[in-house]
């Protein structure tokens, strides 16, 4: 799934160490997140998107799953 993490948190200038504290994951994970090779849990989602003033929907692309 597709997302815009890597570009909202380099706009706010937060780096992956930073972020993957907060979000109580590892640097590794925010990697993985920000290249598209793991979809995060409902719930990391939520607190990502909670994390930037932001929606779901305006964090992560779900057109893919559209018909």
């Amino acid at each position: 799934m597709k997302n815009k993490i890597e570009s909202i948190r380099k706009e706010l200038g937060i780096l992956q160490d930073e972020f993957a504290k907060a979000m109580g994951v590892s640097r590794q994970t925010i990697s993985s997140l920000e290249n598209g090779r793991y979809n995060p849990s409902i719930m990391l989602a939520y607190k990502i998107a909670k994390f930037f003033g932001l929606t779901i929907e305006e964090v992560f692309d779900f057109s893919e799953f559209e018909e």
